[in-house]
């Protein structure tokens, strides 16, 4: 309990701190009554044989896992750095100071220092010696997250958790514990599952780890593995506009760690993570770079391994339709099996009333059966519509039959009932809000009480007629008896007299011979005795009826041994009687028994039943006269039990056979839902135009809309219909329209494709217009974001219920969230919809962009067309392997460490994607679908790698990205300008090119040295030396009017080096006009082409070759103005200044500035490059 609370409550929080409190308390306790229990062993000599060994099994297995736990924790102390002899847990001792690094705790969410391992080994905080080792991982990972890569904490840590790892290996297993030998974990091992894993991880954490795992170790089809770049965050000190632009950085360990300290209750909460951390790598570089493409690819993994994880996504949203028709159909059965509490129904008493009221002819027939059949189809969407229909059938029972008929306190009974199980499902409105729920047991006693006072009066005039009327009758039958000489003066009452040896008394109960033979004997009630002048015995008495011998619906229940006292009263023979019965209220029978009576001759009392109106009711008070009978307590009471009609069987038959000829009558036929009766309600509309009408409330094409519904929309050139919603409804002309904003689908927004929508969702946009009605095709409903989660309106299918919880804003390209959507006020003659609110909020599933499938086909295909390249030029290079042979270099003549002090330097081979190779078959060519980026990666990676030559090459497509966005638009555009320059199909160039010099501006040449260009053809035999006449790529010339775009100083000197590298590229600047030309080059010497035209493809130097060639000129560059640049000549600005490739240089040395430098570099290498010559007498070679 504990643990939970810890896990699921914030550190800082009250209750996270009152756990801790307890825990403390609960462990002193338990340490308490340990030492009492030890006492108490003590003094106990008896118990000390048999529970001493079990306590010391138990007190030595923790033991042993308390030590082995301190001696990983002092390997980890204890370990020092080789050589120095520094302990290297110095910085893990405590956690970093708040006050110091207040980002610390920002950044890691966990802290853990060894103080706290210590603490909590020391007080048995650990269930085992895996929580220790999580919390050392926890501590290691901390350090390497918040620290930069390369960084003593860091390294410290790599060297720790070694150190750990290694101790617990040399200990091995834990011998004492039983699971190290069981089966299940051998087989674990064997199958590649660790045993920690196989058996403490929840389902959730092994449906987290497969999620984590599927990202993490997804592979292109060349094997490069996606993931790597997005394991860890760019330190801020290399990045450090990437933490302005980004405002919630995550990567794969910061998730990790969350989910190892549980933090995620399910996987969608991942997924969210995950997706910031693709939408981050998105936002941040740009289109067309490798980490783009890779952000995408991994998204898509991602909620592929989910769904296939989760399974079907809508399975747990209700089905709103079945729920409410379940509602109902639960409704109507308890309405109808509702009992009294003898176990009557009340409903048995209305199946009786006719289906019309005479007073309303023209209504269509309606009763308990005919609802039954609606609802057994399915025919009620609506709970008030069902409600109208159960009370106009309850309302027409009541006013058909009197105030003190049993039909119609069974009619008010059962509308109580109905509106106290109504309230009850429906929560009072938090399950189902409906109209229905309006009308209470309130307005139920106000409707009874006024109609009491109308029927009451006519009632007791009726009562006073009816017993006037029988009072003449009962006079009638005394003369007509006295007529024929049986005068009552000749009759001698008695309370008792005998017959057959029986003696019979008022208030007995007979069995009376019936009419006909084939009939079983009545049942009465004596109320008088007398004997007549002749000598003859007579009674006089109430007939008590058998179930039979009424008029009753087959579905009637009855009581077992029941029967009903009637209104029939009449004299017999005592002659007549066949023997003793006993009729008993219902309210003793179930407890008191006659004696001396056998049980088939007792029976039971519950109702009267009146032969003219054919109806039952209960008796309140029992009138009869006082038996002679003696009642006994039962030993145990009778249960109640009812049975059916003798009626039941038959009526069944009828009944099926009635129900078969519906069913052949109705082949073919659909049952239509019912729909509530409703009616057009016009408004008034103070600024509307005239001649229109405009209604709340209209049936248009046998639809009902209303003000604030919403409707599909018939659009053109667009895969799903928009959805529009009324917000005034008006006829003109006959022709009926409606005005309201309009809805748009994800796929008519502009969004990066790794957005992701909610599952249907719909934005608002800023379209409002007018439409026909002719232009709708259906209902549909569009909710708010907490709508949607908590509720569905009853009547519209799931398929057509939408989600809007943003406004797009067409102008700027914006999804912004609002509050909610509007709201509308109608009159009461609207009718409102039904709202169903699910018992818990749903999860509503977000997917993928429907951009996202689209642009990684368009990434795929157009890094295919650029690896299709370099493929060719692998091909190349292991055709002629032999011409990249590197050659042994001389010796410089000159020093350069006497001179600069410089930082060696061999950048690698950079290979841009930027020009693709033609296939093999003749004349066919492959598309180039260059851009300014991809030119401008092509020469920055090489800059970068030199910087930082441990990098992987996501991480410099990271670093490429961050310095094309912080490049000035002009010099993007002078990039984008360059791609106009590349041809489709390169011309050949003879020998490699990848070693040429970039030369840069240079002093004019010492006397006695010749000029460059006359310098014998054997040159390309010696590396790092262009050839005649062939300058470096982005060289301008330096006299005269400067080449746009060029600049003396954002130009590179090539260390001489080996082909296949090559100095890193320069930025393009500019620069002002330097000194006119002195001196015309006599002709240039141009290399012959190679026999194969993919040779050099991928070289850009080549490639300025050729742009550089022209008919006007004899040479590509003006190398004479190049020799003639000097210092004082060229003034750059500081923004020029920090493109220098100031890297090359350790320091500035003697020099005032770093471009000093660089010029003194730039002098010495022209120096010695133009004394190779004579130095090494390069005639001869």
């Amino acid at each position: 309990m504990f643990e939970n609370a810890k896990r699921y409550n914030v550190p800082n929080s009250a209750i996270y701190k009152r756990v801790l409190k307890m825990q403390q308390v609960m462990q002193a306790k338990k340490k308490e009554l340990a030492r009492r229990d030890d006492i108490e062993d003590g003094d106990s000599m008896i118990s000390s044989a048999t529970s001493d060994t079990g306590s010391s099994k138990r007190k030595s297995k923790k033991n042993i896992r308390k030590q082995r736990m301190k001696i990983l924790y002092n390997a980890v102390l204890e370990a020092r750095e080789p050589g120095t002899g520094r302990r290297l847990c110095d910085l893990f001792m405590v956690k970093p100071s708040k006050k110091d690094y207040p980002d610390y705790y920002k950044i890691i969410l966990e802290p853990m220092d060894l103080k706290m391992i210590e603490h909590n080994i020391r007080n048995d905080k650990y269930a085992g010696e895996e929580g220790m080792i999580e919390d050392m991982k926890l501590m290691f990972r901390n350090a390497r997250h918040y620290n930069e890569e390369g960084s003593q904490v860091y390294n410290d840590a790599h060297m720790l958790e070694k150190i750990l790892k290694e101790k617990r290996k040399e200990l091995g297993p834990l011998a004492e514990d039983d699971d190290v030998a069981s089966p299940k974990l051998k087989l674990s091992r064997k199958s590649g599952i660790s045993p920690k894993k196989s058996k403490y991880m929840t389902p959730m954490q092994q449906k987290l780890n497969e999620v984590y795992e599927a990202v993490k170790n997804y592979t292109d089809k060349r094997g490069r593995r996606l993931s790597a770049i997005f394991l860890r965050l760019p330190s801020r000190s290399e990045l450090p506009d990437y933490y302005v632009t980004i405002k919630k950085p995550v990567d794969m360990e910061k998730i990790r760690s969350h989910m190892m300290a549980n933090k995620y209750q399910d996987i969608d909460s991942m997924v969210e993570d995950f997706v910031m951390m693709f939408n981050n790598a998105c936002t941040y570089n740009e289109p067309e770079s490798l980490i783009y493409k890779d952000a995408l690819v991994l998204h898509k993994v991602l909620l592929e391994t989910r769904r296939e994880i989760e399974g079907d996504e809508d399975s747990h949203v209700p089905n709103v339709t079945l729920l409410i028709q379940e509602l109902i159909h639960n409704l109507f059965v308890s309405v109808m099996s509702h009992q009294d509490d003898e176990g009557r129904c009340y409903s048995d008493s209305l199946a009786e009333i006719p289906a019309i009221d005479p007073s309303f002819p023209n209504k269509p027939p309606l009763t308990f059966d005919i609802i039954r059949k609606n609802v057994e189809n399915n025919r009620y969407r609506r709970l008030d519509l069902f409600q109208e229909n159960m009370f106009e059938v309850l309302e027409r029972a009541r006013r058909m039959n009197r105030t003190d008929s049993e039909i119609y306190e069974d009619a008010v009974e059962l509308q109580q009932f109905f509106i106290k199980i109504r309230d009850e499902l429906c929560k009072n409105g938090e399950i189902l809000l409906s109209p229905a729920l309006s009308y209470t047991t309130k307005h139920l006693h106000n409707d009874v009480e006024k109609e009491k006072k109308e029927k009451l009066p006519k009632e007791i005039e009726e009562d006073k007629l009816k017993r006037e009327e029988e009072k003449r009758e009962a006079e009638k039958s005394e003369d007509s008896s006295g007529s024929s000489g049986l005068s009552s003066l000749h009759r001698t009452y008695s309370q008792d007299c005998s017959f057959k040896n029986s003696m019979y008394h008022v208030g007995d109960y007979v069995y009376v011979e019936p009419a006909e033979a084939n009939l079983q004997p009545h049942i009465v009630c004596i109320e008088r005795l007398w004997e007549d002048s002749a000598g003859e015995k007579w009674l006089y008495g109430c007939w008590f009826y058998r179930p039979n011998e009424t008029f009753h619906l087959a579905t009637r229940k009855f009581l077992e041994k029941e029967v009903f006292k009637s209104d029939y009263y009449n004299k017999v023979p005592v002659s007549k009687i066949l023997g003793k019965c006993v009729v008993m209220f219902v309210k003793e029978y179930f407890k008191l028994c006659p004696e001396n009576f056998r049980d088939e001759d007792v029976y039971v009392c519950e109702s009267r039943y009146s032969a003219k109106t054919k109806s039952f009711k209960k008796i309140k008070l029992w009138t009869m006269p006082v038996s002679s009978v003696r009642f006994v307590p039962r030993d145990v009471p009778l249960p109640v039990v009812r049975v059916a009609s003798v009626f039941a069987n038959t009526d069944k038959v009828e009944e099926e056979k009635h129900t078969e000829t519906l069913e052949d009558s109705k082949v073919g036929e659909s049952i239509l839902h019912l729909e509530k009766d409703k009616e057009d309600v016009p408004v008034e509309m103070s600024n509307g135009e005239p001649g229109c009408h405009y209604f709340e409330q209209l049936c248009y094409n046998d639809m009902w809309l209303k003000v604030g519904d919403c409707v599909f929309i018939k659009s053109h050139g667009l895969v799903r219909p928009r959805v529009g919603r009324i917000e005034k409804m008006w006829v003109r002309d006959g022709a009926a329209y409606f005005f309201g904003p309009i809805f748009i689908h994800p796929e008519e927004t502009e969004h990066e494709p790794t957005k992701m929508f909610y599952k249907k969702e719909v934005f608002l946009s800023n379209l409002e217009e007018t439409c026909p009605m002719t232009c709708i095709l259906g209902k549909c409903a569009v909710l708010s974001f907490k709508d949607f989660l908590s509720c569905r309106p009853t009547e519209i299918s799931e398929n057509d219920v939408f989600l809007c919880e943003s406004r797009y804003n067409e102008s700027d390209k914006q999804m912004k969230k609002f509050k909610g959507l509007k709201r509308f006020s109608l009159s009461a003659k609207v009718v409102d919809d039904e709202i169903y609110y699910f018992r818990k909020p749903i999860v509503p599933q977000k997917e993928p962009s429907p951009l996202l499938e689209k642009k990684i086909q368009q990434l795929e295909a157009k890094f295919a067309e650029l690896e299709g390249g370099d493929e060719d030029m692998e091909e190349m290079g292991e055709e002629e392997g032999d011409m990249t042979e590197t050659p042994s270099m001389p010796q410089l003549q000159t020093p350069l460490a006497s001179e600069l002090d410089i930082m060696p330097y061999t950048p690698p081979q950079s290979t841009p994607k930027s020009v693709k190779g033609s296939t093999k078959k003749e004349g066919s060519k492959r598309k180039i679908n260059m851009s300014g980026y991809i030119l401008f990666s092509s020469e920055m990676r090489a800059v970068i790698k030199a910087q930082h030559p441990d990098y992987s090459f996501g991480e410099l497509s990271r670093l490429v990205g961050t310095e094309w966005r912080n490049l000035e638009a002009t010099k993007k555009a002078e990039y984008e300008g360059m791609i106009s320059g590349y041809p489709p199909v390169l011309p050949p160039l003879q020998g490699p090119v990848d070693g040429i010099v970039s030369m840069g501006s240079m002093q004019p040449l010492h006397p006695g040295v010749p000029p460059p260009h006359q310098l014998p053809p054997g040159m390309p035999g010696i590396p790092g030396i262009p050839p005649p006449g062939v300058i470096g790529q982005n060289v301008s010339p330096m006299v005269g009017t400067p080449a746009p775009g060029t600049s003396p100083f954002g130009q590179q000197i090539g260390i001489l080096g080996p082909p296949g590298q090559q100095a890193p590229p320069p930025y393009p600047g500019q620069s002002p006009a330097s000194q006119p030309v002195m001196q015309q080059p006599t002709t240039p010497m141009f290399v012959s082409p190679p026999p194969k035209t993919q040779r050099l493809l991928h070289s850009e130097a080549y490639l300025k070759y050729i742009e550089g060639l022209s008919a006007e000129s004899n040479s590509i560059s003006k190398w004479d103005q190049t020799l003639a640049a000097r210092r004082r000549d060229v003034h750059l600005s500081k923004e020029q200044e920090s493109r220098l490739p100031s890297h090359w240089l350790k320091s500035k040395g003697a020099h005032t500035t770093m471009a000093d430098a660089l010029w003194r570099l730039r002098d010495l290498m022209l120096r010695d490059t133009l004394n190779i010559r004579q130095a090494y007498n390069i005639e001869n070679v």
